[in-house]
C-alpha cells in the first residue's frame, strides 16, 4: 500500500525500526491514562510479538502515524476485527509522542484512516468506544464525524475507579473534512 498523506501526518505500514517508539509509548503513563494495557510483558517478548504480527489484511490493518515535519512515528492507528459480510471495523488510535498533542495530528490521522476503510476497503460503518472522560479524544472524534451510540456502565478500571465507556459509529458518507 502506498503512503496515505495529508499536510500533517502520514500513515505507512510499520517497520521494525518502529518498535522502540511503541514500547516507550507503552509504557508513558500519561500517553497510556485511557488505554487498555494488557498484561506486563518483557522487552523480549513484545519484540518477539510484533515480529510474528499477521500482515496486514481486511481483518487487521495498522499504520504508524508519522509527522511531515520530521518524518518520525508520532502514534499509530488500526482498523480492526473488519467483517466484510456487514461492513464493518473498529478503529484504534495512539498519540504517543505528547508534543503533538492537541496539534491536530490525531484528527487527520483518523479521517486518512477512515476514508481508506470506505474508499479502499469497502467498510460501511467504522466504530471506537473511549473512557468518557477522556474528553480529549471526544472533542476529535465529533470533529471527524462520529457520533454517540451508546455507554457502557462502569466496564474500564483506572486508578481504582470504575469509568463508563462511550461508544461511537461513524458511517460511510458522514465523514467530516
Amino acid at each position: 500500500m502506498a503512503m496515505l498523506t495529508g499536510k500533517l501526518v502520514c500513515l505507512r505500514a510499520v517497520e521494525p525500526a518502529d518498535f522502540e517508539s511503541i514500547w516507550r509509548w507503552s509504557h508513558d503513563p500519561a500517553v497510556m491514562r485511557w488505554m487498555s494495557s494488557g498484561y506486563p510483558e518483557s522487552y523480549v517478548q513484545a519484540q518477539e510479538r510484533l515480529a510474528v504480527a499477521p500482515r496486514n489484511g481486511y481483518e487487521n490493518c495498522r499504520f504508524i502515524i508519522e509527522s511531515l515535519d520530521d518524518r518520525r512515528a508520532v502514534g499509530f492507528v488500526r482498523l480492526r476485527d473488519a467483517k466484510p459480510e456487514v461492513g464493518n471495523a473498529e478503529l484504534d488510535i495512539q498519540i504517543g509522542e505528547k508534543d503533538v498533542w492537541g496539534r491536530g495530528f490525531a484528527t487527520e490521522a483518523m479521517r486518512l484512516m477512515c476514508r481508506y476503510g470506505f474508499n479502499e476497503m469497502r467498510l460501511h460503518r467504522i466504530t471506537l468506544d473511549f473512557a468518557a472522560e477522556n474528553t480529549a479524544a471526544r472533542r476529535v472524534y465529533e470533529k471527524v464525524g462520529f457520533v454517540e451510540e451508546g455507554r457502557v456502565r462502569e466496564c474500564f478500571r483506572r486508578d481504582g475507579k470504575w469509568h463508563d465507556m462511550i461508544l461511537m459509529g461513524l458511517l460511510e458518507g458522514e465523514l467530516r473534512d
